[in-house]
């Protein structure tokens, strides 16, 4: 192998195994592919040592994947049903699974997790330092914290969130400007109290280039973390928020010029009249990196239904240039999910990215909605469910509620204008009563 990352293939003008793949997935020629993962305007997050991955790529021309978080908790501490979510979001085609373990020696969870997951996989290494070594957050050195990132790299992790755009300034900046939310993000919170605990810089923008040297060896895209992301409306597009977003761009070059590939993570909450505008922001200020959007969340009043509040803001966003979606679920800011509610919040951010997609214009996605059409058109029930994002449901609501005809619904029975046109175009009768 003559090249360190996709990256620096791609600058050389040589097509990867992977490359041809993603190609394949998306109808795209693999020079312009190709072309695309030179410039950074896409990602292939693909660890030298994930032997079961069917390579993704994210950003500009391709479609919008979407990611699944899971993990265990120290509240919620069973592994069983992690690796049970894990193979659901696979079944389900979730293209990316994070896993944000928190609690405990997460390593042996995550090895079974990259041992047997064709999507590729993301992690928070900040998270893992406490259970690590087992030391309070004050008591960490800067050696420990980068030697997770190795730990993780060299385990087969594809992607990882760094929190490095919280420098010193940014962390200034912060405290000259009050929030209602102060900060949401667990792993800027986490890396923000170390820094004033200790009096330290960020010990990822310190060392940042050792974090890219780990990064190229096993070719781990970052993906750029957003410490300040707004955790209600209120906060959104903010002085912090912005702030962060232009050190992100800057580092974003940094790793470039090392071919380390990058995603740059996205806001929250946000109104839905500022989400255009954000996408604008992020694609210029960041050099047009694939942006990946963790919601946004268009309102902060439905608890128990905030995989529906992020669906459309994640939809918006997507339409307007976000590359990658976070999925979010019932449970948000309630509990760790349940198998039902990852289900929940797959199926919602799938809808999302889909709905973005042909907007976008995304080579193929209509098809899929004109095939669902044809097979209304013809009360094709049989299609209706295999083309359905949801066939189980589709077609457990159908048996739960049987028609008079098999042709019709019980919703409009024999009143049904798909069957009536059907019937008055054919020149036949039509017969309600």
């Amino acid at each position: 192998m003559n090249y360190s990352t996709q990256m620096d293939a791609a600058k050389k003008g040589i097509v990867t195994r992977e490359m041809k793949r993603v190609a394949e997935k998306e109808n795209m020629e693999v020079k312009k592919l190709m072309e695309l993962v030179a410039k950074g305007q896409v990602a292939i997050p693909a660890n030298k040592n994930h032997k079961s991955l069917d390579p993704e790529g994210v950003g500009s021309g391709l479609k919008t994947k979407i990611n699944v978080n899971l993990g265990i908790s120290k509240d919620c501490y069973d592994i069983d049903l992690e690796l049970e979510k894990v193979k659901k979001a696979i079944d389900m085609k979730a293209e990316a699974i994070m896993d944000l373990s928190s609690f405990g020696k997460t390593a042996e969870f995550r090895q079974k997790v990259i041992n047997i997951s064709s999507a590729m996989i993301g992690t928070v290494p900040m998270y893992d330092v406490v259970g690590l070594y087992d030391k309070e957050l004050k008591d960490l050195t800067e050696k420990e914290i980068l030697q997770v990132i190795e730990n993780q790299a060299k385990e087969g992790v594809d992607f990882m969130t760094i929190h490095a755009g919280i420098n010193r300034a940014t962390a200034e900046v912060f405290k000259r400007n009050k929030r209602r939310m102060n900060i949401v993000s667990r792993g800027g919170s986490l890396i923000y109290a170390w820094m004033q605990l200790n009096n330290k810089e960020n010990p990822f923008y310190e060392y940042f280039d050792e974090v890219l040297d780990i990064c190229a060896k096993y070719d781990v895209t970052i993906s750029l973390g957003d410490a300040c992301r707004p955790g209600c409306v209120s906060d959104a597009t903010d002085a912090v928020q912005i702030t962060e977003l232009i050190a992100l761009g800057e580092l974003t070059k940094r790793a470039w010029e090392k071919n380390v590939q990058v995603m740059i993570e996205g806001p929250g909450h946000m109104a839905l009249n500022e989400i255009k505008a954000n996408m604008v922001f992020e694609k210029k200020l960041c050099h047009n990196a694939p942006f990946y959007v963790l919601g946004p969340l268009v309102t902060d009043i439905a608890p128990g239904y905030d995989h529906i509040t992020s669906a459309i803001g994640g939809a918006i966003a997507a339409s307007y240039g976000a590359d990658f979606l976070c999925y979010v679920t019932p449970a948000e800011h309630l509990r760790l999910p349940t198998l039902d509610d990852m289900k929940e919040g797959i199926i919602a951010a799938r809808i999302a990215a889909h709905a973005a997609d042909i907007a976008k214009g995304v080579k193929g996605a209509v098809e899929w909605d004109n095939k669902m059409a044809d097979a209304r058109q013809k009360l094709d029930w049989e299609e209706t469910f295999k083309l359905s994002i949801d066939p189980e449901k589709a077609m457990r609501y159908r048996k739960e509620s049987t028609p008079e005809c098999d042709d019709t619904c019980t919703m409009c029975g024999k009143m049904c204008a798909v069957r009536n046109m059907n019937k008055v175009m054919g020149g036949e009768d039509v017969n309600i009563l």
